[in-house]
């Protein structure tokens, strides 16, 4: 597989699992016209980053199964 494959097939699997790991990591949309400090989105990204591997590792078990 060419890096050029490789990296759209990692992306599609990003995207696909985009919605799961939204709603794994339980995060609240945030009011409008309120906006997160750097700290808070700084732990954030930590929550998704953590809820992305977890969503990642189910669907492979969930395809092996």
């Amino acid at each position: 597989m060419t890096d050029s494959n490789e990296h759209q097939r990692r992306y599609r699997e990003f995207l696909d699992l985009l919605p799961l790991t939204l709603e794994v990591a339980g995060l609240p949309r945030s009011e409008p016209g309120r906006y997160y400090t750097e700290d808070q989105l700084e732990s954030r990204l930590i929550t998704l980053r953590h809820a992305y591997r977890f969503s990642r590792q189910v669907a492979r078990e969930c395809i092996q199964k």
